[in-house]
């Protein structure tokens, strides 16, 4: 997911090499993950079921969404159709398993529930320009993660901005995705003529407006209470830095405001540093992983 958003990102900024890298990886991890889950399904069907109520469940949905936008973006729409179409059915089955579980207070990643269904409001919004009918699906996901950012936001244990791992930032990120599903509904609006498309608009720069306070708050309390140790739910800080430079670049292609696309292409590179340290660490762990000795059993 993180990689993914990183690769779109750069699409936007500039960069489409790098972009179809980053795009190749995530696409990659993506399947390798995918099968990973089919095979656990087969297996252990009891244990995916009680594993399917944490929030995390839902990075899959997410995951998917993202890399059809990045397909999309490519030139890869006819992919980005299935890919849409396994979210949505894996959003339908998990959702209301996670909501039935959720406990409060809850932490960062329970943010997911906002960013699975922010996920499947852009990548339908991106694909409505060529059917229309997608549109009020896309408005209506988009209205649906806004109240579930609200829901999660309510019951969010706020002591996580100086104790959490990583996962705190998509307190940010939900907010980004919320501004970048926004921010796409009103440009397909836009392109279909509709006279809604200046209210969205507005709407997205609104929402971009709260993200930028938010990331601010966030990064001077990674200064302020440093958390350098590698920790594998880094990853969820890599998203909401590419996603808000993704969200960024949207506000300011539909508002023309230039500041805003340079500030976007400055923003990539914090995304992308993130993004290496983080994939170092968990390469570095997965090799310390396979280097250490298995035990060998006991014969009796």
């Amino acid at each position: 997911m993180g990689t993914g958003i990183v690769s779109v990102a750069a699409q936007l900024t500039g960069h489409p090499v790098l972009s179809a890298v980053l795009l190749a990886a995530a696409g990659a991890v993506w399947v390798l993950l995918a099968v990973s889950f089919l095979i656990r399904l087969a297996a252990d069907a009891a244990g995916w079921r009680a594993e399917s109520v944490r929030p995390g469940a839902l990075t899959g949905v997410a995951a998917t969404g993202v890399l059809g936008v990045g397909l999309t973006q490519h030139g890869w729409p006819a992919a980005s159709w299935v890919l849409l179409a396994a979210a949505v059915a894996l959003w339908a089955v998990l959702m209301p398993r996670v909501l039935r579980g959720l406990k409060s207070p809850v932490v960062g990643v329970c943010f997911l529930l906002c960013v699975a269904t922010q996920s499947l409001a852009v990548l339908a919004a991106k694909l409505a320009v060529g059917a229309v009918w997608l549109l009020p699906v896309a408005a209506v996901a988009d209205v649906l993660g806004l109240g579930l950012y609200v829901f999660v936001l309510s019951r969010f244990d706020f002591r996580q901005l100086v104790r959490g791992c990583g996962d705190h930032w998509i307190a940010g990120g939900a907010l980004a995705i919320s501004t970048v599903s926004t921010s796409e509904l009103g440009s397909a609006l836009r392109v279909l003529h509709l006279a809604a498309a200046a209210v969205v608009g507005a709407g997205a720069f609104v929402l971009w407006a709260i993200t930028a306070a938010w990331c601010a708050v966030l990064a001077v309390l990674e200064l302020a209470v440093p958390r350098l140790r590698y920790d594998f739910r880094r990853w969820a800080t890599v998203f909401p830095l590419g996603m808000t430079c993704t969200a960024t670049f949207g506000v300011a292609a539909a508002s023309g405001a230039g500041w805003l696309a340079e500030t976007a292409r400055v923003l990539l590179w914090p995304a992308l540093v993130v993004l290496c340290l983080t994939g170092w660490g968990t390469t570095r762990r997965a090799a310390r992983a396979l280097a250490r000795p298995r035990a060998r059993p006991v014969s009796s």
